[in-house]
């Protein structure tokens, strides 16, 4: 029932930074998140950040790289991508969970963006 609309996605050289945007559709008291899925690859877990703010989480790949925040007042929540690297080339999905710990997996999901390919070139 809870819309999740992505932007922010695109081309960029290795090296370079993107910033994803994650509007909601109305107000959550949810976790939010970031998944990505490379082609031929398994959606994983990229990001998360509690309702008030106080608490993130991120994958170890990502880490020191990448920052997520949120702005409750817009319902939304970003994702803030620096020091790219092909590797890092993915949909990315926007997503929202009961709680933080949950929301490191798939099945801790209740709610999915449709997605913003981002592309990293070498």
């Amino acid at each position: 029932q809870v819309q999740l609309v992505e932007s922010g996605g695109g081309l960029v050289q290795a090296g370079g930074s993107l910033r994803l945007s994650c509007a909601a559709s109305e107000r959550t008291s949810y976790s939010m998140g970031w998944f990505r899925q490379a082609p031929g690859k398994e959606r994983e877990f990229v990001a998360a950040i509690n309702y008030s703010g106080t608490s993130t989480s991120y994958a170890d790949s990502v880490k020191v790289r990448f920052t997520i925040s949120r702005d409750n007042a817009k319902n939304m929540v970003s994702l803030q991508m620096n020091s790219l690297e092909p590797e890092d080339t993915a949909v990315y999905y926007c997503a929202a969970g009961p709680n933080i710990v949950g929301l490191r997996v798939r099945l801790g999901v209740n709610y999915w963006g449709q997605g913003t390919q981002v592309t990293v070139s070498s």
